[in-house]
């Protein structure tokens, strides 16, 4: 090959030409099925059979095809498609390290975000050793040298058959990464192999770059479209219940209670993992819990994905019906969407969301805006004395935001709080090592994973601390608040799960997280009911006593069956009860409704007033071109 690299174009006949470049296909091939066998992804079944080494190979083979074509350097074209393959999968790793799944087509919204405070959050997972940037400049060097020693395999004329060639190849290459139809041929379930609830197990045996064209073409072309039929049969069937819901109307607003509900990053009860079954590490949890309800809490989401939680409690909508949705905030225009803030709005509350951290980050500016909030604030409205510990603000700074919002008089208020102390990665430096290094640790896990997971806990014991104080002064307020408190989702630490394993034997995928609904002022029996995040705004407006919105409603009867089927979509409901699937499908026509505003023409007389009333209630969205990083104090 070196030969035939040497010799001049003019000098080499075509068919060594063409040897040349059946071999380096052949071996890019070949580097293709290593470098996925080299990263988290198992090599056996790519070589099973040639489709499967093929289709995980056809990508890098178009882009070195279209590049050999202008640039006539067969293995600088090869070499860079190799590289951007390597980019590819060296992020993939980086999201296997972290948080135990690859990557999907959604992810690459996040491209989006650097420049949103996406590089500050994202870049903290980066490697902190020089050993892979090295690597890259290395890359970038013998890139430039082939660029500029290397001879044209291909000559300069006839140019029209290779400027042909090199346009469609990148035309393939387009197509194939926008999805068209025709690619399904290749990139299914059928032909490779697809599990839609598992994006692991999917690219396990397709591989990764395979696995992300089957997802970009079975999920990438829009929602579903919502049967109809199916709704009104679920709505048929709860019509009793919700003419009931409807004869109970709305509360007047001037007895509702505040609701203060605290999104609670990465935070679970610790007890459920081995070694902690009588730790003391969030008394101030347990405390509240023995006045209100609690218990598991099932999300669609495991160690990152913030806003898939954030999603569902804010609109009660589960992610499970839109499997198009990985990432809902980057990827909805619309300009209003149905949920929770609405309907308290519509009940004369005012809304008002607050996050220590850039608020366009997962677009949470216009997201919110859509959603319904009357005000957003965020960092660089918090006091200037709110301090990090760690990497984040301080979730001490976000409870004294909070206690600063709430007033004394006026309409009652809503506020959505956003805590970022606990987020990952775990190796920085916290305030106060001492107590960091005083948290209780497992045995079997050591060196980093130690540091990791004891970061952890020291930033969720505050996080209890802090619920602790913000109950003992919203018990003390004149006024009644509700107060909900939630984590998003299990933190990233992959490693110590494995070695210490769950109390009830599951895996770090489907183990659940941790919520608390409580009235601080009052001392109520205690209840334990495990629910799923889409579930809580229904239940939260049940504790407040607002009833008049039908789709809540709904969540609160068909819920308790549904729970455990929150966190993958498309999960398989076979060895369910029949009820119990037919429920779930017929819940996703009714979501999908809901989010297209059609779901109140296919309720029943009664009810359909009830939402036209509730509607006509909500205020102007005067407040919302208002809407951003800032608010008064």
């Amino acid at each position: 090959m070196a030969v035939a690299l040497s010799a001049s174009s003019k000098s080499r006949r075509p068919w060594q030409g063409a040897l040349v470049l059946a071999l380096m296909a052949l071996a890019f091939v070949l580097l293709t099925g290593l470098i996925d066998g080299g990263v988290g992804v198992a090599p056996r079944r790519l070589f099973d059979q040639p489709v499967y080494v093929l289709a995980n190979a056809l990508p890098g083979l178009l882009l070195a095809g279209a590049l050999l074509a202008f640039t006539r350097r067969a293995m600088l074209s090869f070499g860079l498609a190799l590289a951007a393959e390597g980019t590819v999968y060296a992020v993939n790793y980086l999201k296997i390290a972290n948080l135990g799944t690859p990557l999907i087509p959604a992810d690459f919204h996040m491209i989006g975000q650097l420049n949103k405070g996406g590089t500050h959050v994202l870049g903290a997972y980066l490697p902190h050793s020089p050993w892979p940037y090295l690597a890259m400049l290395a890359v970038i060097a013998l890139v430039i040298v082939l660029w500029r020693r290397e001879p044209r395999l291909l000559p300069q004329s006839p140019r029209a058959p290779r400027v042909l060639a090199g346009t469609a190849s990148l035309a393939l290459l387009v197509t194939l990464i926008a999805g068209a139809t025709p690619w399904t041929r290749l990139y299914n379930g059928r032909t490779l192999w697809l599990e839609p609830w598992s994006a692991t197990s999917t690219a396990t045996h397709s591989g990764l770059l395979s696995s992300l064209m089957i997802y970009r073409l079975q999920y990438g072309h829009g929602a579903r479209k919502p049967d109809t039929a199916a709704a009104r049969e679920l709505l048929g069937r709860a019509d009793e219940a919700l003419r009931q819901q409807a004869v109970a109307g709305a509360t007047a607003s001037e007895g509702l209670p505040d609701i203060v509900v605290v999104q609670s990053e990465s935070f679970f009860d610790p007890r459920i993992l081995n070694g902690y079954q009588g730790s003391q590490i969030t008394p101030n949890l347990d405390r509240l819990a023995r006045h209100g309800t609690s218990g598991a809490l099932h999300v669609p989401t495991f160690g990152g994905g913030t806003i898939r939680t954030e999603f569902e409690v804010l609109t009660g909508l589960s992610l499970r019906y839109f499997p198009d949705l990985q990432f809902p905030y980057l990827q909805l225009n619309a300009k209003v969407v149905p949920g929770l803030v609405r309907t308290l709005r519509s009940n004369g509350y005012e809304t008002v969301a607050i996050h220590g951290n850039d608020p366009s980050f997962w677009n949470r500016t216009s997201a919110f805006k859509a959603i319904g909030f009357d005000r957003f604030v965020s960092q660089s409205a918090f006091p200037a004395g709110a301090a990090n510990d760690g990497q984040y603000m301080a979730d001490r700074g976000m409870t004294d935001e909070i206690l600063t919002q709430l007033k004394d008089s006026g309409p009652p208020q809503f506020l959505f709080a956003i805590s970022i102390e606990a987020h990952g990665p775990y190796d920085t430096i916290p305030a106060d090592t001492a107590e960091r290094d005083a948290m209780p640790v497992p045995p079997g896990i050591t060196g980093k994973d130690k540091l990791e997971l004891q970061n952890y806990l020291y930033h969720i014991h505050h996080a209890d601390q802090e619920l602790g104080r913000l109950a003992d002064v919203l018990a003390r307020r004149e006024r009644p608040t509700l107060l909900l408190f939630y984590g998003d989702h299990l933190p990233a630490l992959s490693n110590a799960f494995q070695t210490a394993g769950f109390v009830d034997g599951g895996t770090m995928l489907s183990e659940p997280g941790t919520w608390l609904l409580v009235d601080p002022r009052k001392a109520a029996k205690p209840q334990r009911t495990a629910v799923a995040s889409w579930m809580l705004p229904g239940l939260l407006l049940q504790s407040a006593g607002i009833r008049d919105d039908s789709y809540f409603a709904l969540t609160r009867l068909v819920g308790p069956e549904l729970a455990a089927l929150t966190r993958a979509p498309d999960a398989d409901t076979t060895g369910e009860d029949a009820q119990v699937a037919r429920t779930d499908r017929d819940m996703a026509s009714v979501a999908q409704l809901r989010l297209d505003g059609k779901l109140d023409a296919l309720l029943p007389p009664d009810t359909r007033a009830m939402a036209h009333q509730a509607a006509a209630r909500e205020p102007a969205l005067e407040t919302d071109a208002h809407l951003g990083a800032g608010a008064s104090h």
